[in-house]
């Protein structure tokens, strides 16, 4: 890849930390990243393995994928979209990394060596506060899904995930599906069955319109009252 094409694809993350640190310190930063591509279903970190990298996602679409060693069983914690930096709660626990990140789509990443960065974050608080802040804002969404699975009936938590995909993931009530009816069904803890008969319950209903992997979320106001209720 070209120098040019390289400072481009780097000009996010770039644009974020120049806020708080100098040019120059920033140079440490890029003379020990890596940029990959990621194809859909890879794995861009690890569960379990030393947190050597933190990741600064520039375009496409993240699950965080928890596996359970005792039950062999999935959940997804939540989903992201570019422009987002990845990693950081796994560079403030040092022990391992707490769960995957794996491509929902195809992915451009830079992963950031994260002993480089740790040394940056002691020597500017406001640079560390500001990632801490960021990977707070980024888990919060994990939080809340946690307190739907909890608190609420399986077409509560089905809701609750078609809303945040359409406000947070694809930003828009029509969008193409990047997950698999398994991984919804991860997503929101139920079965594939209660997936699929929600969503064609739904369409029934006229809430959403599916077609292959296109959705619409045709009313918004029913779905967020289906969410209310729970």
């Amino acid at each position: 890849m070209s120098n040019q094409k390289l400072e481009n694809y780097y000009s996010g993350f770039k644009k974020i930390s120049l806020q708080f640190i100098t040019a120059e310190e920033f140079k440490r930063i890029e003379k020990t990243s890596v940029y990959l591509k990621f194809k859909k279903g890879e794995i861009i970190l690890k569960q379990g393995h030393p947190p050597t990298h933190v990741a600064f996602l520039q375009s496409g679409i993240v699950k965080f994928n928890f596996s359970s060693e005792a039950t062999g069983k999935n959940t997804i914690l939540t989903l992201v979209s570019a422009p987002k930096i990845l990693g950081g709660a796994n560079l403030f626990y040092k022990d391992n990394n707490l769960f995957s990140m794996v491509a929902v789509e195809d992915c451009e990443v830079f992963l950031i060596e994260s002993n480089v960065l740790f040394e940056l974050l002691k020597s500017n608080g406001r640079f560390a506060v500001a990632l801490f802040q960021l990977a707070s804002e980024m888990f919060k969404s994990s939080i809340l899904n946690f307190i739907s699975v909890a608190n609420k009936q399986k077409e509560g938590r089905i809701a609750d995930v078609f809303l945040y995909l359409s406000q947070d993931v694809y930003f828009h009530n029509s969008f193409n599906l990047s997950l698999t009816r398994k991984e919804l069904a991860e997503f929101a803890c139920c079965s594939v069955e209660n997936i699929i008969m929600t969503l064609s319950k739904w369409q029934q209903e006229g809430i959403i319109s599916i077609s292959g992997k296109k959705m619409e979320i045709i009313d918004m106001n029913k779905l967020k009252q289906i969410s209310k209720i729970g």
